[in-house]
This record gives C-alpha cells, sequence and structure tokens, in this order.
C-alpha cells in the first residue's frame, strides 16, 4: 500500500521523559507505516533547550507561524529540584508560556469520550470545551524577592515621561512581589476566538472571572467580552439558539458540577489551567484531554494537555514496564494532520486521522486500556496492556 502524501510539513517539537518515548512509539507504529511524514523538527527536550539557551523553543514558534500546523510533545517547566536532576544552567520558563506568547491566541481543551468510561459527576452526558487564554498573566510575569522593609510601587511611564505611580505595598519586613500584565489587542483576540468557537459548535459561550476582587485587571476582560458580543456576535448567537453569559469564577465552578455539559467554559490563563486539568480528571484522566491553540494569525499548535509523566519515566528507565495513557498525544497528532489535511486540500491525509481516532477510542470500548483507564471503566471485561502493546494494538484495529 503507498502511503499518504504531504504537501507541507508540520512542525514537530519533541518533549521529555515518557511522553518522548511515547512520541517515538506513536510515529513508529501508527504514522511512518502509513504516512510519507514531512515535518520540521525541533528537540524540545530539557537538555536540548538548556544547551541551545532555550533558543530552540523561539526557533520551534516562529516555525509554527511559518508553517501554520505544529504538534507539540509535553516537555519539562523546570523547577528548583529539576534544575539539580537536569543539572540546567538555569531555571528556564515554561515552552508552552513561551510559544503561547509568541502566538497568542486561544488554547481549546475538550475530553475524549469512550464508552466504558464514564465521568465523575453522573450529569454530564456531553463534553465540555474550556476555552483557556494563552497570552500573559502569571505566564509572562516578572517576580522579585524582598530582603529588607521597603515600599514596592507599581510605576507606568508614558512614552512623554509623564509617571503614574500606585503603591503595591510597604514592606515591614522580607516579602515577594509579582508584577503581570496583559494587552487589550490579545484580550479582544480571545474572546473572538471564544465566540466563533461556541458558534461553530452551536454550544453556549460562559466567561467567568473575579472582577469582584480585580475590579480593573478582571474587570477590564468582562468589558470587552461584553463589547464584542453586544456589537459583533449577539444576532449571530441569537439565530444559532445558544447564549454567552458572564459569571464569577466561583460560580461557574458550581454551575459547571451541577450540568450536564455541552458548553464552551472561557477561562484566563492560569484559570484555564487549573479547570482544564479539573475538567479532564472528572472526564476520566488528563491523558483523554485533547489541547490545540489557536492563534488570531492562522496557527494551530495541537499537543497533549498532561504532563511528561515522571513516575513513569522513572520506571521506565529501570527497565520496568509501563502502562502510559498515550491517548492525549495521539490525538495531537491527529489534530495536526487534520488540519494540515484540511489546509492543504488532502482529503486522504484527512480521513486517516479520523481513522486514527476511531482505532485509537474502539481499542479502549474494545475493553483494552492502560493501567489508568482499566481502573475507571465500568467495562464488564477489560484487558491492561503496556504502552506499546497499546499502540499496538490500535494498529490492528487501524489496518483492518
Amino acid at each position: 500500500m503507498s502511503k499518504i502524501t504531504m504537501k507541507t510539513p508540520l512542525v514537530e517539537m519533541d518533549g521529555d521523559e515518557m511522553t518522548r518515548i511515547i512520541w517515538k512509539y506513536i510515529k513508529d507504529e501508527l504514522l511512518l507505516p502509513f504516512i510519507d511524514l514531512k515535518t520540521v523538527y525541533f528537540d524540545l527536550g530539557l537538555e536540548n533547550r538548556d544547551k541551545t539557551e532555550d533558543q530552540v523553543t523561539f526557533d520551534a514558534a516562529e516555525a509554527t507561524r511559518k508553517y501554520g500546523v505544529a504538534v507539540k510533545c509535553a516537555t519539562i517547566t523546570p523547577n528548583a529540584a529539576r534544575v539539580s536532576e537536569y543539572n540546567l544552567k538555569k531555571m528556564w520558563k515554561s515552552p508552552n508560556g513561551t510559544i503561547r506568547a509568541i502566538l497568542d491566541g486561544t488554547v481549546f481543551r475538550a475530553p475524549i469520550l469512550v464508552k466504558g468510561i464514564r465521568p465523575f459527576f453522573r450529569t454530564w452526558t456531553k463534553p465540555i470545551t474550556i476555552a483557556r487564554h494563552a497570552y500573559g498573566d502569571i505566564y509572562k510575569n516578572t517576580e522579585m524577592r524582598i530582603e529588607n522593609a521597603g515600599k514596592v510601587e507599581l510605576l507606568y511611564t508614558l512614552e512623554d515621561g509623564t509617571e503614574n505611580r500606585s503603591l503595591i505595598h510597604s514592606f515591614d519586613g522580607p516579602g515577594v512581589v509579582m508584577g503581570m500584565h496583559n494587552t487589550d489587542k490579545s484580550i479582544e483576540s480571545f474572546a473572538k476566538a471564544c465566540f466563533s468557537y461556541a458558534l461553530d459548535l452551536k454550544q453556549d459561550l460562559w466567561f467567568a472571572s473575579k472582577d469582584t476582587i480585580s475590579k480593573t485587571y478582571d474587570h477590564h476582560f468582562k468589558d470587552i467580552f461584553q463589547e464584542i458580543y453586544e456589537n459583533e456576535y449577539k444576532v449571530a448567537f441569537k439565530e444559532a439558539g445558544i447564549e454567552y453569559f458572564y459569571t464569577l469564577i466561583d460560580d461557574a465552578v458550581a454551575r459547571v458540577i451541577r450540568s450536564e455539559g455541552g458548553f464552551v467554559w472561557a477561562c484566563k490563563n492560569y484559570d484555564g489551567d487549573v479547570m482544564s486539568d479539573m475538567i479532564a480528571t472528572a472526564f476520566g484522566s488528563l491523558a483523554m484531554m485533547t489541547s490545540v491553540l489557536v492563534s488570531p494569525m492562522g496557527c494551530y499548535e495541537y499537543e497533549a494537555a498532561h504532563g511528561t509523566v515522571q513516575r513513569h519515566y522513572y520506571r521506565h528507565l529501570e527497565g520496568k514496564p509501563t502502562s502510559t495513557n498515550s491517548m492525549a498525544t495521539i490525538f495531537a497528532w491527529t489534530g495536526a494532520l487534520k488540519k494540515r489535511g484540511e489546509l492543504d486540500g488532502l482529503k486522504d491525509l484527512f480521513e486517516f486521522a479520523e481513522k486514527l481516532e476511531q482505532a485509537s477510542k474502539q481499542t479502549i470500548e474494545d475493553g483494552i486500556m492502560t493501567g489508568d483507564l482499566a481502573a475507571l471503566s465500568d467495562l464488564p471485561e477489560k484487558k491492561t496492556v503496556n504502552t506499546l502493546e497499546f499502540l499496538q494494538e490500535i494498529r490492528k484495529r487501524l489496518e483492518c
């Protein structure tokens, strides 16, 4: 059988630890036998980011702007322990944060639903999509350790030299301080992406923040969303039979828990980080969550929503078998391949990616799954397989 050809390469960003192992397994078992795979490869493994002074991350983001579609493996954001473990030059920032800052846009995350894995909240009968702002806030912050008593101020200097100052805190001893920002342009792009995505899905859009406490920062997000909705999307939402509303983040959590699902929940950057993990886990597993960054410049970056599965990697290094769920990483590849096929008019590439998704879900629904799902599944007959065996089972169904 001849392989499917590609016109334009994907930007491929390799990652760390167990997901790096899975990355190669997926390519060897599920992609390379069927596709004449074209990628522009970047090694975002922690050692190479350290070696290149993190320039490789910036290069990968710029390549995504050039080629339009990227697929990314999970990567390590180092803390102090990781700096010691990997003997790093410094505590490099999150590669996801760097890439998202360059591409801007919105991250959309939704659960992969399969028969036999029921949500923890039994009222959830439809998927919940998290729309996470991907620029600024805590991920683009500036932090300072305060060693002694003193005054910390927020200073804004206009281009004409005029200064505006606001007291943050008068310290009477040691502490810490953090500054963060966002821009109207990015917030507007975030809002428009959320409204457009909800219209495409024909689902209600919720937006939640904490404007009662953050009366300038969060309230500005709320105002921009409302203005764009009133001026650009209100009529279209009414015609589609869907609604938009704003509520406080704590009220949104309560509503989400009691809901049946089937809506898009827009969150600021950190809120979206936390809530997408909550949604994914409540639907079954972090490894069953898709994630795509949609940039206002028309770029798409697909990735797994989870981390590098550190515990399984250490087990792998000891030569012991692992049973690591690869679904989110598979769906990162299929999402990128479908978008590449769509943009390049390659029907066979698009259909192959859809077939791979169906084969992956069918494997689980046939009772063959990794350990995390076996512990959750209510199927009467289950077979727990290791990391590679799961992919080989998917390949059997893909080749049918």
